[in-house]
C-alpha cells in the first residue's frame, strides 16, 4: 500500500470542511506567494526610491535575493511555491487515484509536468532568440521536475519510504557536493563557479544558461528541489488527516517549521544556505519557514475564520499559472504608465514610480478577480 492510499479512505478536504470544499487557505498562501513575484517587489522598490530610510532599506534587502549563501525573504519565495505544489498534489492525487487508479493518474502526473515544462520554455522566450537562447530549465521547468518526480513518488510509496527518498536526496547531494571533486578545483568547494552543481551545468547543460555558464535551476541542483516538493507532501499529509484536531494541526507545523529552520542554520555551519544551487541546509530552512507561513495561514482561514483580508490573494492563488505566464506576454507597468505616466507621474515628483507600480499591481489584481469571477481557471 503507497502513502496516498493509506489515506484513501479519509475525505480529500481537512476535518475543519467538506470534501467538496478547497482548502482556502493554501490557496490564499499561493496567491501571496505569487504576489510578490507578480509586482510587489517592484512597489517596495519603488518606495524606497522615494523614501530613502532604514525602514524601507530593510524591506529592500529582504525582497533582495542574496547575491550567494545567505537568506532574504525574497529568496523564500520560489521554494514556498514549491512547497505549495507538494502540499496540493496530495489532494489532486489522492482524488485522482480513488476516481481513476494508479495507471492513469500516473500519467496524469506526467501529462501536466509536461505541458509546465514547455510554459516555462515559452516563457524565457523558447526559441525565438535562436537555439542558443533556449533555456532548458528555469523556475517552471523546476516547479514542473519537481512535482514530476515527488508525484510519482507519492502515489507509489508509503510514507516511510517518501521520508526515505527525502532524506535520501537531502544527504546524497550533500555528500556528491562536498566529496566529489570538481577538476582543477578539488572536493567540497561552495563557492559559485567552482561547486560542483555548477560545473556539471557549465559540462552537460547545453543552450542558454542564466548566469553565464551554469544556472540557479541547473541539473544537479534539481534533485534537492524534489525534497521541498516533499517537505510540502508531508505537511498535506498531516493536515488533510481528519483524525487530528485543526489547532494540533496547526502546532505540529509550527514546532516541524522551527525544526526545520534551526536544523538548516545548523547544517549551515558545514554545508551554506545557498538558493542558486537549492543546498540541503537550504530545503530545511526555507521549508521550515514554508510550514510556519502555512500554519499562520490555516490558523487565521481555517480555524479563526478571518478571510476578507485574503480575498485578492484567492483571487491570485486560484490562478497562479495564468497569471505569472501572463505577466511575461503583457507588460502591466507599461499599461499603467499610459493611465498615470508622463505629467501625472512627474507631477508626483519622486512618489510618481510608486504609483505607477501601484496601478500596475491593481490592474493584476483586477484581472485575477475577473477571472475568479467567471470561474476561468487554468487547470493543466
Amino acid at each position: 500500500m503507497n502513502a496516498s492510499e493509506s489515506i484513501s479512505k479519509t475525505p480529500s478536504q481537512t476535518s475543519s470542511g467538506t470534501s467538496s470544499s478547497r482548502l482556502k487557505s493554501l490557496d490564499a498562501l499561493r496567491g501571496f506567494d505569487l504576489f510578490w513575484i507578480i509586482g510587489a517587489e517592484e512597489i517596495v522598490h519603488a518606495l524606497s526610491k522615494a523614501y530613502d530610510d532604514p525602514v524601507t532599506g530593510f524591506f529592500v534587502t529582504q525582497l533582495t535575493h542574496k547575491s550567494w549563501a545567505g537568506l532574504a525573504f525574497y529568496d523564500l519565495i520560489f521554494p514556498l511555491f514549491v512547497f505549495i505544489a507538494g502540499v496540493s498534489l496530495v489532494f489532486s492525487l489522492t482524488r485522482s487515484l480513488e476516481q481513476v487508479g494508479k495507471m492513469a493518474t500516473c500519467k496524469k502526473i506526467l501529462w501536466r509536468a509536461f505541458l509546465l515544462y514547455i510554459l516555462g520554455l515559452f516563457c524565457y522566450g523558447g526559441i525565438s532568440g535562436g537555439l542558443e537562447k533556449l533555456r532548458l530549465l528555469g523556475v517552471l521547468q523546476r516547479i514542473a521536475l519537481a512535482y514530476l518526480f515527488a508525484g510519482l513518488l507519492f502515489v507509489n510509496f508509503r510514507f516511510k519510504g517518501l521520508v526515505i527518498a527525502f532524506v535520501s536526496l537531502l544527504v546524497g547531494y550533500w555528500a556528491l557536493m562536498t566529496f566529489v571533486p570538481v577538476p582543477g578545483i578539488g572536493a567540497g568547494n561552495f563557492e559559485e563557479g567552482k561547486n560542483l552543481a555548477n560545473y556539471i551545468d557549465k559540462q552537460y547543460l547545453p543552450f542558454f544558461k542564466w548566469d553565464g555558464d551554469h544556472d540557479p535551476e541547473g541539473l544537479l541542483s534539481t534533485l534537492p528541489a524534489i525534497g521541498t516538493c516533499l517537505l510540502g507532501i508531508f505537511a498535506g499529509l498531516w493536515i488533510r488527516r481528519t483524525d487530528v484536531p485543526d489547532q494540533k494541526k496547526v502546532v505540529r507545523l509550527l514546532l516541524a517549521g522551527v525544526a526545520g529552520v534551526l536544523l538548516g542554520f545548523l547544517w549551515n555551519l558545514q554545508f551554506p544556505i545557498i538558493k542558486k544551487i537549492w543546498t540541503s541546509s537550504f530545503v530545511l530552512a526555507a521549508g521550515g519557514y514554508a510550514c510556519i507561513f502555512f500554519a499562520i495561514f490555516y490558523q487565521v482561514i481555517e480555524i479563526w475564520k478571518i478571510q476578507k483580508w485574503a480575498a485578492p490573494f484567492v483571487w491570485i492563488g486560484m490562478n497562479p499559472i495564468t497569471l505569472y505566464v501572463g505577466t511575461h506576454i503583457i507588460d502591466f507597468s507599461n499599461i499603467s504608465a499610459h493611465f498615470v505616466g508622463g505629467p501625472v507621474k512627474a507631477s508626483l515628483g519622486r512618489q510618481g514610480e510608486v504609483l505607477v507600480t501601484l496601478v500596475a499591481m491593481g490592474l493584476l489584481i483586477a484581472v485575477a478577480h475577473f477571472l475568479y469571477r467567471r470561474k476561468i481557471f487554468l487547470r493543466l
